[in-house]
Formats: structure tokens, C-alpha cells, sequence
């Protein structure tokens, strides 16, 4: 088995939270009769919550719960939960297949070098399943997403910033941990990733562009395209980079780990 690249979704494959999935979970409240809008800042917050459904969890507050008449009993919420994320997931699966939310600079290009390489390709992530292959299609193209395996939604009991998509991940592919490098674009992701033994790349998001990164082995504003050129945040590696990060750079990016490792 070769080396792998894998992906986290939101914020890495393209840039989703703050214009796709937030304006999906509001139309979704407005939907159900729910006069509940979460801001972009408080969406922010909440983002420090690994998954929609345990986002939507918070929504069951005691003053929420009076005020608007939500079932106070668990196994309701739960159900309530189950049927508005299924309701938010249409809707934003929808968006994104109309082509409204384009993939994030050199997404599709490092992905068609991978492959041609041989590398394994996937897509690591705490998000539904529909989602996550919906924004894949539309990242790296139908074609090219054929060859990724997507590892999302509930597949595992514990979301990031535990290790569990990625422990899945490197188990699953039957890869070595040290064959693997993590594209995040998040300090819960990069946690997650980590706690894996895993070599991640950051590539910042809206969200996420003030966030601890420490332990990444490279901080990037985006993976950079000809004419979209990337700032490197931190190169904790010393890499000679140029102004777009190419298979070569994750090689030596790799032999640059071993190397220290080593010593």
C-alpha cells in the first residue's frame, strides 16, 4: 500500500461552514417553526463542537426549552435532533451540488497529482456522509472523487477532537501511520489528527485562521494554485516552499519527519 492523503471536509475541500452549512441549519430552524437564528459568531462558538447533530444537541437549553415548547424527555430531543439534521443535510447537499460553494485552491490539482502517483486518497470527517461526498464531487470533480474512500458522519463513537475518524481511517486503508499525511483546516482536527500519529498539514480557514496549530508540520493559507499563490503561517520544517504546495513538498515534507525522527 502507498503513501495516503487524507482530507478533512469542511473548511479543507472547500471553504463550507460559515456559507453552506451555517445558512442550511438557520433555513432549517425557519423550516420547523423554530425562531432560533445562530449568527456567524455564535456558529463559530459552536463550532468547537465536533458534529451537526451534537451542534443541534445545544439548541436544548432549559430557556430554549421554555420558551418555545422543545420536549424536555432525551429520547425526544434525540429524535428531534435525527430529523432536522436529516432535513439541514438535504438542504445543504443541495446547495452544493448547484455549484455555489467552489473547492478551496489546490484541492483538485494535488489530488489528481496523488492519484497519478499512486497515493491513497480519502476524506476524513465528522460531518454526514452526503455532505461530505456532495462537497468532494464538487471539490476534485465526479471522476476524481470515484477514487477516494470517505470515512464521515457516525461511523465512530466519539467525534474530533478524539482520534477515532483517523484511528479508522489508518485501520481501514491498512496504512502505516508514519505513509500518512492529514490535510485540517482546525485545531480540533488537528488535535484528532495527532493523537493519531499522523502528519497534518493546516490549511486555515474562516473559521478557524486564529486557532493553536501547534504540532502541525506545516501552516498554510491554502494549498495555493499558479494563480491563487498561498502564505505559509508557520514551516516548522524549514521547507523551501514556492507559492503553491505540490506532491514534491509533502514528499520532502515527509523525508524531512523521518529524518528527524531518526535523529
Amino acid at each position: 500500500m502507498g503513501p495516503a492523503l487524507i482530507f478533512d471536509c469542511d473548511g479543507v475541500l472547500a471553504d463550507t461552514e460559515r456559507d453552506g452549512h451555517l445558512p442550511a441549519f438557520n433555513a432549517t430552524f425557519e423550516d420547523v417553526g423554530l425562531p432560533i437564528r445562530w449568527s456567524v459568531e455564535q456558529y463559530g462558538r459552536l463550532l468547537a463542537i465536533g458534529g451537526g447533530k451534537e451542534r443541534l444537541a445545544a439548541v436544548f437549553t432549559p430557556e430554549n426549552i421554555a420558551a418555545y415548547g422543545l420536549p424536555a424527555d432525551p429520547a425526544e430531543q434525540r429524535d428531534l435532533i435525527a430529523a432536522w439534521h436529516k432535513a439541514k443535510t438535504a438542504r445543504y447537499t443541495a446547495f452544493i451540488e448547484s455549484g455555489a460553494l467552489p473547492g478551496r485552491p489546490g484541492i483538485a490539482r494535488i489530488s489528481a497529482e496523488a492519484h497519478a502517483a499512486g497515493w491513497v486518497l480519502a476524506v476524513a470527517s465528522t460531518s454526514a456522509e452526503a455532505s461530505v461526498r456532495a462537497v468532494l464531487a464538487r471539490a476534485v470533480g465526479p471522476e476524481l472523487a470515484g477514487a477516494f474512500t470517505v470515512f464521515a458522519g457516525d461511523i465512530v463513537p466519539r467525534k474530533k477532537p478524539a482520534p477515532d475518524i483517523y484511528l479508522l481511517a489508518v485501520r481501514e486503508l491498512g496504512i502505516d501511520p508514519a505513509d500518512a499525511v492529514v490535510v485540517e483546516d482546525s485545531g480540533n482536527g488537528l488535535v484528532a489528527s495527532l493523537a493519531a500519529g499522523l502528519t497534518t498539514i493546516v490549511t486555515v480557514s474562516s473559521y478557524t485562521v486564529d486557532e493553536d496549530f501547534t504540532g502541525a508540520s506545516l501552516v498554510v493559507s491554502s494549498l495555493g494554485d499558479p494563480d491563487q499563490p498561498m502564505d505559509v503561517l508557520a514551516n516548522p520544517h524549514g521547507l523551501a516552499l514556492g507559492s503553491y504546495i505540490g506532491l514534491a513538498d509533502i514528499e520532502r515534507l515527509r523525508e524531512a519527519i523521518a529524518s528527524t525522527t531518526k535523529n
